[in-house]
Parts: structure tokens; C-alpha cells; sequence
């Protein structure tokens, strides 16, 4: 009998196209409602998700044969990893597949704020030709301080220092070799805080990190300083980073994340003079969207045909350390 792999979300056709193209595997795609995939689960082997599909208890406990969760991209905030672990369920995800066009939207993001890039626009396109209004900065000279060095902090400290940026950053886990190896210097966060003329955040979302930069944090910030998040809108207190734009003490910040995605009408940095938004765009290209599907199709077939897996994210849990053991 094949395998029953389901995809609920999205996924560029090349992964899909791999699994199909295997006759040990039946293949279900979407998009699905939540109604729809949690149906569709109940004979389901294997599951492939992007952000949308929130993998939690109630999800799991619908799909009792499950045996792999891929996840096609980094963050796996939207899977209970704890309850697939008991389960004794694989959830993997697809690292390094959309670095590259993540760490790039950082980049744009971090130009389009100190050039003012996007209200410059705007302004020509109202009739105005508002050249001393919109004098920027240049990031040549300027220290950028990345909060959490992995694939896509690594990269963004590759193209920051092409632009002539001085790079420090955080990352307690990350071995003293690859700051050496990327020439970065490690610092503390309170350091980093204080240093720092840009702060571009790669940490992932869970309970510890979850709106580490609040108003006290700010408060130990340089004046004046530029705050780019395209990793989680978890990480920010939004109340906070409005105020503190406000008053003048951080100068601007740019958004592709959000605490709730799409944000409310009254999310407080909409509208709000000095910050650039987009849409939760930072792994949106064709090149990563690909990648991250073919890499999710191939670890979820491997997993299923030969019991080999990689890039574990809940290997260590309670419920899968037993079944290792």
C-alpha cells in the first residue's frame, strides 16, 4: 500500500512533482482549510507544511498514523513539537533553502529605511518632489548588530559588510568558530544594544524570546537606532517600538513579520511615520520557494523509503529521545 503524504499549503509543483512521480507514494495537495487537512489527515504517513497549516494537538491527534512532519522552510512555531514528540513523530525542517532570499529582503528592508525609499515613492507619486525631506543615512561606517547567527544571520552579515557595515552579534549556542569564520565579533545583547546603529533580528520564536525587544530593551539602545525584523513578529512588543518611535529614540524600523498575521486595523506601527512594512515576504521568491519544497519532498522521502532523516527539530524531546534510545 503507498504511502499517503499530505500537503495542505502551497508548495512550488517541483516538490510536489518529486512525490508524485514515486509510485509508492499517494499524494494530496492543497490549499485546505483547516477542516480539510485535519480530514485528509486521518490515513496520512507523512505531512509537508509551509506557515499557513497550524500542526497543534488538536491537528495531531487527527492523524494517528502519522509518522514525519516536514517543514518546508526554518521556523516551526506553527508545530507542537512537544506533542509530536510524545507521538514519537519526525518534525524536520528545510534550513538554508531560503537564506539567501530572506537575508536579501533584510538587506532591502535596511536600504529602504535609511533611504526612505518607500515614502520617497509615494511622495513623487502624489505630485511632490520632496528632495530635502527624504536625505537618508548610508550604511558604510554604521555598526549592525544581528540577534541570532545562524544560515540567514550569517548571510546578512555577509552582505552588511560588502556594504563597508561594522557586524557584531548575539547567539550564546553558536560556536566561537563561526563568528571567527565570519568575521563578527561576539558580543553580549546588552552590548549589542548599546553598540548598535541597525538591529536586524534572526531568532527564532518561542517563549524566551518572545518580545525580547520591549521597552526596556530599547531603553538600552543607542539613540537614534534602526530596528529590522524579518524572523518573527513574536520577537517586538509592538506598543513598545511604537512609542519609542514616537519619541524620537529609535529612529525608524522595518517590518515583514507581525505577532498576528495579517495585523489588526489597529496594529500600533501601521501607518506610523518611519517604519516600512511588507508582507511577510522574506523567503518570497521563486528560487527559495523551490528549494525549500524540493528539500521538504526529498527528507519526507527518504524518511518514509529508507528511515533516513535530517535536520531533526525535535529529536531531543521527551517521547522521541525514548523511541531513540
Amino acid at each position: 500500500m503507498a504511502f499517503h503524504i499530505l500537503i495542505p499549503d502551497n508548495l512550488s509543483r517541483e516538490g510536489i512533482e518529486l512525490l508524485q512521480s514515486n509510485p509508492e507514494f499517494r499524494v494530496t495537495t492543497g490549499p485546505l482549510s483547516r477542516e480539510e487537512a485535519m480530514a485528509a489527515a486521518a490515513d496520512a504517513d507523512a505531512l509537508i507544511v509551509r506557515s499557513s497549516t497550524k500542526v497543534d494537538a488538536e491537528f495531531l491527534a487527527a492523524a494517528p498514523k502519522l509518522k514525519v512532519i516536514a517543514r518546508a522552510g526554518v521556523g516551526v512555531d506553527n508545530i507542537d513539537l512537544a506533542a509530536a514528540a510524545v507521538r514519537g513523530i519526525v518534525v524536520m525542517n528545510t534550513p538554508g533553502g531560503n537564506a539567501n532570499a530572506a537575508a536579501e529582503h533584510t538587506l532591502g528592508l535596511m536600504l529602504a529605511l535609511a533611504r526612505h525609499i518607500p515614502a520617497a515613492h509615494q511622495s513623487l507619486l502624489e505630485g511632490r518632489w520632496d528632495r530635502k525631506k527624504y536625505k537618508g543615512t548610508e550604511l558604510r561606517g554604521k555598526t549592525l548588530g544581528v540577534i541570532g547567527l545562524g544560515r540567514i544571520g550569517q548571510t546578512v552579515a555577509a552582505f552588511a559588510q560588502a556594504f563597508g557595515m561594522v557586524v557584531i552579534a548575539c547567539d550564546p549556542p553558536i560556536p566561537a568558530e563561526v563568528f571567527e569564520r565570519c568575521g563578527v565579533a561576539r558580543v553580549s545583547l546588552d552590548e549589542l544594544f548599546s553598540r548598535s546603529d541597525y538591529i536586524t533580528l534572526h531568532a527564532p520564536a518561542n517563549e524566551q524570546t518572545r518580545h525580547m525587544i520591549d521597552a526596556g530593551a530599547i531603553a538600552r539602545m543607542k539613540d537614534g537606532v534602526r530596528i529590522i525584523n524579518a524572523a518573527r513578529g513574536s520577537l517586538i512588543d509592538a506598543d513598545a517600538l511604537a512609542e519609542a518611535i514616537k519619541s524620537g529614540k529609535v529612529a525608524g524600523a522595518a517590518l515583514d513579520v507581525y505577532e498576528v498575521e495579517p495585523p489588526p486595523a489597529d496594529y500600533p506601527l501601521i501607518g506610523l511615520d518611519g517604519v516600512v512594512h511588507t508582507p511577510h515576504l522574506g523567503a518570497s521568491t521563486k528560487e527559495a520557494q523551490v528549494a525549500v519544497a524540493v528539500q521538504a519532498a526529498e527528507q519526507v522521502r527518504d524518511a518514509l523509503l529508507r528511515g533516513e532523516t535530517r535536520y531533526v527539530v525535535n529529536a531531543s524531546l521527551p517521547g522521541m529521545a525514548e523511541a531513540r534510545d
